[in-house]
């Protein structure tokens, strides 16, 4: 059952859909930090991976890991996973300020990496991860899940290439969730761990806006960021926006929050609406609030009427077969190398600029 009141643990499982042998593709998880690891792991294992090994230097992280997975090994440091010539890829959700440096160990190991988002949270480690990959030919894949694990967002990705809305004017991206901060670690509410609000969950949105709008890249027009509903936590932002301009003349406004309000039956309304000169698609994913509780809602409206499509169970994954067969022909189809790297960036530049809203 996926965990739908809690973002930390959310991890969608979709219908199994191999695109290799078992044993062909081989992965381990590292470094069990975030409960993204489990959505991470889901997804590759669908798609035919095998997962081998687990580490963590938490053993109560370790053996809730393993009831889920009884079968994976113990691994007794990140080395003993980087010395078995058969891993493919290491999938890890570290403390966010530690994913770059464990990326470069990963990638000089000669083993591709999969870390959760948000890949950084300074430009210096993502400058360090350029030049690593650049030097290793190995890949640094980020699980940007808001885009990638939600069916109607895949589903959306499809009409948009097709032509069904037009040109993309504007991408808008809505990002609440809910904080349930008696379960978040220490960690969670240092600011040069976490990276902010604009790096943390602000980044699902900006690669978002890259992959719906087609920009490959984008200026921060304005940002801003604050701290309105917990004082008793002076590092922690809770609510942030930005304004970007692409430079394929596209626009996107993002606008990510902590105040999911107990009342509402998952961790939070995430929302995307894109704009084209022909129509438009509202993608409501996780809730269609006060109607359905489902999510994986898409609402189209063009010339010929106004459209509504739930497509849970209907579209599948397929980001994580591409992901398996580009780390073993070399290619880029599920996401490529500049894409990723570039959504880091922009939202480390809008949180580095960002302005700082009083609190009233």
């Amino acid at each position: 059952m996926v965990q739908k009141a809690d973002g930390m643990n959310y991890a969608p499982q979709g219908k199994p859909r191999p695109v290799v042998a078992p044993g062909e593709f081989v992965f381990a998880a590292a470094h069990l930090e975030h409960g993204h690891i489990y959505g991470q792991c889901n997804g590759l294992i669908e798609a035919g991976g095998t997962l081998r090994w687990v580490y963590d230097p938490d053993p109560a992280k370790v053996a809730a890991f393993r009831e889920k997975h009884p079968q994976v090994r113990v691994a007794r440091s990140l080395d003993e996973i980087l010395a078995d010539p058969a891993v493919h890829l290491v999938a890890a959700a570290a403390v966010p300020d530690q994913r770059g440096a464990i990326g470069g160990r990963v990638m000089r190991a000669g083993k591709d990496y999969f870390t959760d988002k948000a890949p950084f949270t300074t430009l210096a480690q993502l400058a360090e991860a350029r030049r690593t990959t650049a030097e290793t030919g190995r890949k640094y894949l980020v699980y940007f899940s808001e885009r990638l694990h939600v069916e109607c967002a895949v589903h959306a990705g499809a009409l948009v290439r097709g032509g069904a809305i037009g040109r993309v004017v504007q991408v808008l991206g809505l990002g609440p969730h809910r904080l349930n901060q008696a379960s978040r670690p220490a960690w969670f509410f240092e600011r040069a761990r976490y990276g902010g609000i604009l790096c943390d969950i602000g980044s699902h949105q900006f690669e978002q806006y890259l992959y719906y709008s087609g920009a490959t890249d984008a200026t921060v027009a304005r940002a801003a960021v604050g701290n309105f509903a917990n004082p008793d936590r002076p590092e922690f932002e809770d609510f942030g926006e930005a304004s970007l301009l692409g430079d394929n003349g596209t626009s996107n406004y993002v606008r990510v929050d902590w105040y999911t309000p107990d009342g509402l039956g998952t961790w939070g309304d995430g929302r995307t609406v894109i704009l084209g000169t022909r129509g438009y698609l509202e993608l409501r994913k996780y809730v269609d609030i006060a109607r359905d509780a489902r999510g994986d809602q898409l609402y189209l409206v063009d010339d010929r009427g106004e459209h509504h499509l739930n497509l849970a169970g209907q579209v599948g994954f397929p980001f994580f077969g591409e992901l398996i067969l580009d780390c073993l022909n070399r290619t880029e189809r599920a996401m490529t190398q500049a894409h990723a790297f570039k959504a880091a960036e922009l939202c480390l530049k809008a949180q580095e600029c960002a302005q700082r809203l009083p609190a009233p």
